[in-house]
């Protein structure tokens, strides 16, 4: 059913996995890591734009909050009035709300499909999508476009002596597919736990950059604060995100680490690590813009404001009349 997100994200994965051959060892477990990490980049690179235009929204947004506060205070008893002009505000600002779940949407189909393809690598287990095969069927049946000699490579990679596809709770049965069975759950644990504790660190911190920009922007009068009569709702409401961004959600990547392939973590450590570059870079972006279209206001208003002593030389010549 999935397959349309499987196969391009195999795809990708083996060409990197191709491209890091050429300098490294195939087999090696850096070189398929490597693989991993360039295709998290190659899959934020495509989503750039997307962001991009995401935040430009989102600003467009911010500044647009004092004329939804006046038609949620005009129309609050008229809920299809209300849509009607919120849309309409929205489309004179050229605001398009679902720009700003793009990037989330494409992310989630990505995790998906990367865990499904790693997970895939090793079939040998009997739970909840696992075909229960043989260790030998296992080892001689190709992996959507990985062929066998590939699967073989990914199977027999080990990264500080763990198999890239195993995590903290795999049955002990499923260590028989890596052979030769030479590492411990404790092995996965030292190797695992501290790939999940920098992504929930990464995690809260990209976070604290993007809220404390926040509560700067609107310190400096630059983001409308909450306003009108549900002022103190959407406050808490914002107090709440803030708090899951910053704490609930790496807290989650901690408590759910335990399920989470090694392959799947260096997924989620390099987009994290990419997510900070790059929300460094559009911000600055973002402040350069909203400075330009400042003083283009400013030119404005310069030009269109009367000549000095315009309005008193119109009096005295009705004053001749």
């Amino acid at each position: 059913m999935l397959n349309f997100i499987y196969w391009p994200i195999s795809a990708i994965l083996w060409f990197w996995h191709k491209v890091f051959s050429f300098v490294l060892d195939p087999d090696l477990g850096i070189t398929w890591v490597l693989a991993i990490v360039f295709l998290t980049f190659t899959i934020k690179a495509i989503m750039f734009k997307p962001t991009q235009n995401q935040l430009r929204s989102g600003r467009k947004m911010q500044e647009m909050q004092p004329k939804m506060a006046e038609i949620r205070n005009k129309y609050k008893n008229d809920q299809q009035k209300m849509m009607e002009e919120t849309r309409k505000l929205q489309k004179e600002m050229g605001v398009n709300p679902l720009l700003g779940c793009l990037p989330m949407l494409v992310q989630i189909p990505v995790f998906i499909g990367l865990f499904h393809v790693l997970r895939s690598f090793n079939r040998t287990g009997e739970g909840v999508g696992q075909l229960g095969l043989s260790i030998e069927e296992n080892y001689n049946t190709p992996n959507y476009i990985f062929g066998v000699d590939e699967v073989q490579s990914f199977i027999d990679a080990r990264f500080f002596g763990v198999p890239l596809s195993s995590y903290i709770s795999m049955p002990q049965d499923m260590y028989q597919a890596f052979q030769p069975v030479d590492f411990t759950r404790t092995d996965i644990i030292m190797v695992a736990a501290p790939l999940a504790i920098i992504i929930a660190v990464a995690t809260h911190f990209n976070a604290r950059m993007s809220i404390d920009r926040q509560k700067a922007r609107i310190a400096s009068g630059k983001q409308a604060a909450p306003s009108g009569d549900n002022a103190d709702m959407m406050a808490m409401q914002m107090g709440m995100m803030n708090k899951m961004m910053l704490w609930v959600m790496p807290a989650t990547i901690l408590f759910t680490g335990f399920l989470w392939h090694i392959g799947l973590l260096f997924y989620m450590m390099s987009n994290n690590v990419w997510t900070f570059f790059q929300q460094r870079v559009l911000f600055a972006q973002m402040d350069r813009e909203e400075e330009a279209e400042e003083e283009a206001r400013k030119a404005l208003k310069r030009t269109t404001a009367p000549a000095p002593g315009a309005r008193a030389g119109a009096k005295k010549k009705r004053k001749k009349k």
